[in-house]
């Protein structure tokens, strides 16, 4: 595409150097001085502006300034062709807002290797700021999904420290206050069924809706309300923005995160409530167990005592009326039934080690299942994660 080029120089010559030069290259428009070269920028909007230096009137240091200052033209490149090629004057033509600075006399390649460059950097520039624009957008959709994904964590944070429906339900609905969503949930809670309302009240039909709704499909939408299921809880809204599409689409997008945690939730509680009973339930066994051992135990040690007694006595006997072989059995016997008395101390013995241990297990289970105090868990209402 052929680019579009202003020049704006007081000097004939230098016109006419520019049209040898750049007229098969692209399309020239010539200004004579400052406020011509200004008129024609905002009327043309070129895709560079050639400027002089020293010019009458205002100078090319005030028309690049002005050039830079104008919404219309701010983002044309401005190449400065001037006499002067000290540093400072380079300097100052770059405060201006100059993107290069060409030096009188120049070559017609140089000029035109130049011009490419700009070129490039002004396409370059241009998608830069598509790709600024872009993000900003991006950005403020992030903005809201980081604020909806802060409330998740803060409820996934609260959650994981509520042990019992009532306080879930809690920070249930209380996700929903910022929203301004009205909710119902129903917990679908080991063979029972929980039915709580955001406002306190829930209606007959209600429930009825979340009953036989359960077991359809993820979302049921009917009119401005809205079910969404999962196994162990189902949410009903009663006024979902159905005429904003893109707040529709929001909430249809948040709410499962919401309803997959406190599906997690319940499912934990379920499984924690029945290790518990397990646990209590294997104690107590172990407990009739150990009084039962504890029992046998003390008659078993009773009659092998009673047992060494009557071997020894028999040992003392000047007449004896059994024969060495039979005294012999009689030690063995003895020795055997004082190594069961030894082995049914030590199973008594690790029978009160797992019974501590039950206890203790038993004591961290209900540490785990114990709700914190509200001062320990931060609310919705806190500042947002993010």
């Amino acid at each position: 595409m052929t680019k579009l080029v202003l020049a704006i120089d007081d000097d004939k010559l230098v016109h006419h150097i520019i049209e040898e030069a750049l007229s098969h290259f692209c399309k020239l428009i010539h200004a004579k001085n400052g406020d011509d070269g200004l008129r024609l920028a905002e009327k043309y909007h070129p895709d560079i502006i050639l400027l002089d230096v020293e010019m009458p009137g205002i100078s090319g240091f005030e028309v690049c300034e002005k050039l830079k200052k104008s919404r219309r033209t701010a983002d044309i490149p401005v190449m400065f062709l001037s006499s002067k090629s000290e540093l400072s004057e380079r300097m100052r033509g770059y405060n201006a807002g100059a993107s290069d600075y060409v030096a009188k006399p120049f070559e017609s390649d140089e000029l035109i290797a130049r011009i490419k460059v700009l070129d490039a950097y002004r396409q370059q520039s241009r998608k830069l700021t598509l790709d600024v624009r872009r993000a900003q957008i991006t950005a403020e959709i992030a903005m809201t999904d980081s604020g909806d994904m802060g409330r998740i964590m803060r409820y996934v944070g609260q959650s994981y420290n509520a042990h019992d429906l009532t306080t879930l339900s809690d920070y249930f609905f209380e996700f929903f206050v910022p929203l301004r969503l009205e909710v119902a949930v129903a917990f679908w809670y080991h063979d029972t069924q929980v039915f709580l309302s955001g406002n306190g009240a829930m209606q007959p039909i209600e429930q009825e809706l979340l009953s036989k709704h359960r077991d359809g499909s993820r979302f049921v939408d009917f009119g401005r309300r809205t079910i969404i299921n999962y196994p162990k809880v189902s949410l009903l809204i009663k006024n979902m923005p159905v005429d904003d599409n893109a707040m529709y689409g929001r909430y249809k997008d948040l709410l499962p995160h919401i309803l997959e945690a406190t599906n997690a939730k319940i499912k934990d509680m379920e499984v924690s409530e029945e290790a518990l009973s397990k646990v209590d339930q294997i104690g107590r066994v172990f407990e009739e167990l150990s009084d039962q051992l504890a029992g046998i135990g003390g008659h078993h040690s009773s009659k092998v005592n009673e047992f060494g007694a009557l071997v020894q006595q028999i040992h003392s006997l000047k007449d004896r009326q059994l024969t060495a072989e039979q005294i012999k059995a009689l030690d063995k016997l003895c020795q055997h039934f004082s190594f069961v008395d030894d082995e049914l101390s030590i199973i008594k013995f690790k029978l009160s080690d797992i019974t501590e241990a039950r206890h203790q297990l038993i004591e961290s289970l209900n540490k785990i299942a114990k709700p914190w105090g509200e001062e320990e868990v931060a609310a919705q209402t806190d500042i947002e994660l993010f």
